[in-house]
């Protein structure tokens, strides 16, 4: 290893070797502080912390995120977290910071996806971060810099063998960027697009009041889907991410896929799941899993067998019109996509999962029939004129 290169165990599989990361005639602008990232480790770690300093810069309060596999899993600000929040993101002991409440959040929004993680924090990675680090399934973290008590606690984590990069907040990569795909080289201008609240003055639909809250999660949902594989819809509520629906080849899929991330993220807060009786010292993905199970319609009767291993009283399950009841008290959640929609089935079922405010580019064929749904759903629509996609 040198300033300028990192040798790397193996690529993205562990038959791929010769794998490594440099930069010609410069030195690398990080810094390994402990641990042994991979390739995919640093492929999460710089989309990820692109998200973040993005979020921050935009938002002015510090920004996290969870990625897995080049997607983000939950990215946020740091906004003071409920009671109930607190309870649900298993966090509630914790004195937090608001550094550590965007990572709270961050992890928070879709917790399944988030086990074994890639965290990326905007800001001094602090003791009350760090302790939720080192209670979370998580494989690294990249930030500007650490408190002593911090880096001492994460060092600990894995064995010893936790990934922490610190980053160079200063640094600005080159304006062209290229990329190999079959030995065959692609070049184009970065997307270095500045993203910003004026985009969202073009509202198309007959409601055009789109509060100032909801322009902060509109926002949020733009930059984190700058940063999410494509095609991409992601849904955000009070600075948070609750659900991303990433990498589909269809929009709707896309929609789909993050209603229901952002369903099951509102149910975790039902009470029914808060006053889960779980034995003492059963791990956090455990009880992740347990929750995720009660929740889901398909359970099978091996997996409610096993809940007497980690539940002191076996729970009645909620019916499908209890948590219909539940989510329709889901409301004020804004929505990005990060291409037009090409029909109404997204809106429709969008609605169904408390959207109240959308930003798309626009540009469809059918532009005209997908306003006319958000205004049959009182949604308020902005056109921002401006793809993000991202691969």
């Amino acid at each position: 290893m040198t300033n300028s290169e990192v040798i790397l165990k193996y690529g993205c599989n562990p038959h791929q070797g010769s794998a490594k990361i440099y930069m010609k005639n410069k030195e690398l602008p990080f810094e390994i502080l402990n641990g042994n990232p991979g390739y995919i480790n640093f492929m999460d770690a710089f989309n990820s912390w692109q998200l973040v300093k993005e979020l921050k810069q935009a938002i002015g309060l510090p920004a996290a995120s969870s990625f897995k596999h080049v997607s983000p899993a939950g990215a946020a600000v740091g906004i003071p977290l409920s009671d109930v929040l607190k309870k649900a993101y298993f966090v509630e002991n914790i004195e937090l910071s608001p550094v550590a409440t965007a990572y709270a959040r961050a992890r928070g929004a879709d917790r399944m996806s988030s086990f074994g993680d890639w965290v990326a924090i905007s800001d001094v990675v602090d003791l009350p971060t760090a302790m939720i680090l080192k209670q979370s399934v998580s494989d690294g973290v990249i930030a500007p810099s650490y408190t002593e008590e911090a880096l001492e606690l994460l060092t600990k984590k894995k064995k010893g063998n936790f990934n922490i990069i610190k980053m160079d907040p200063n640094y600005e990569p080159e304006d062209i960027e290229k990329r190999e795909i079959y030995g065959i080289t692609f070049e184009q201008k970065r997307n270095n697009i500045k993203l910003e609240q004026k985009m969202l003055n073009n509202v198309v639909t007959n409601n055009k009041n789109i509060t100032d809250d909801a322009r902060r999660d509109l926002l949020i949902s733009m930059i984190t889907l700058k940063y999410t594989q494509s095609n991409s819809v992601c849904f955000v509520l009070d600075g948070q991410v609750i659900g991303v629906g990433a990498g589909q080849q269809s929009r709707i899929h896309c929609t789909r896929l993050a209603a229901s991330k952002a369903d099951i993220w509102y149910l975790r807060q039902h009470p029914s799941v808060l006053n889960l009786s779980f034995k003492d010292g059963i791990s956090r993905p455990n009880k992740d899993n347990v929750i995720d199970q009660y929740l889901r319609d398909d359970t099978t009767p091996i997996e409610m067998r096993e809940w007497g291993e980690v539940l002191n009283e076996i729970p009645k399950r909620l019916t499908k019109k209890e948590k219909a009841s539940w989510i329709s008290n889901l409301s004020g959640v804004s929505l990005g996509s990060d291409a037009f929609f090409p029909f109404r089935d997204n809106i429709d079922r969008a609605f169904q999962s408390g959207v109240e405010y959308i930003v798309q580019p626009g540009g469809s064929i059918r532009d005209d029939i997908v306003v006319k749904a958000c205004n049959e759903y009182n949604i308020a629509m902005a056109c921002s004129n401006t793809r993000l996609f991202h691969h």
